[in-house]
């Protein structure tokens, strides 16, 4: 009976490697379950067409929008953030910049 050494090299664990497969592993199980939900649903739903179950099933892992990201209310990021109205704005064509008609 041969013994084996509790130091070998054999036996060696990369950690990091297997904390990655195991959040793949865990990412790919959230994923399945979560389109599995919303293959039930749309067959609970008795979809009219095969391209609204896909849609339903590939729409799975939106969120709804909570009543804060309605229209109506204060928008904390511009729509064009690098436009500021209380700076001095300048092209980088060398082209004077015309601030819009307010």
């Amino acid at each position: 009976m041969m013994e084996r050494s509790d130091t070998s090299e054999g036996d060696v664990i990369d950690f990091s490697a297997l904390e990655r497969e195991l959040s793949s592993a865990v990412e790919a199980d959230r994923r399945y379950r979560r389109e599995n939900d919303a293959k039930l649903r749309a067959v609970s739903q008795k979809v009219g067409s095969y391209e609204e179950f896909r849609d339903i099933v590939s729409a799975c892992h939106l969120k709804p929008l909570a009543k804060s990201d309605k229209n109506g209310t204060s928008r904390k990021q511009p729509w064009n953030p690098l436009f500021s109205p209380t700076k001095q704005h300048t092209q980088t064509s060398g082209l004077p910049y015309v601030r819009p008609h307010t």
